[in-house]
């Protein structure tokens, strides 16, 4: 995260020696509020999330993978976004 200023309670280093956001046992980042599906610490979150476009390609990819809050696959069901216009 470089020069993110993270708190060090939701982050974790990695094995490579790096400092990541903190996952969920289901793999959901611990900054995600699900009840309004909004980052918990938006003013001061990684720049990897800054730069993250949400509702790209990349965005969709990564939330199809996640499981929805009742366990089943498919990501996010209370927050549906579109895909970007190209």
């Amino acid at each position: 995260m470089g020069d993110d200023d993270i708190p060090v309670a939701l982050s974790i280093e990695d094995p490579w020696g790096g400092w990541v956001m903190r996952r969920l046992d289901d793999g959901w980042c611990i900054a995600v509020d699900r009840d309004t599906m909004k980052c918990s610490i938006y003013e001061i979150r990684p720049g990897v999330c800054r730069d993250y476009q949400a509702g790209d390609d990349d965005c969709i990819i990564e939330r199809a993978q996640l499981p929805a809050s009742d366990g089943n696959p498919g990501g996010y069901p209370r927050w549906p976004i579109k895909p970007l216009a190209a």
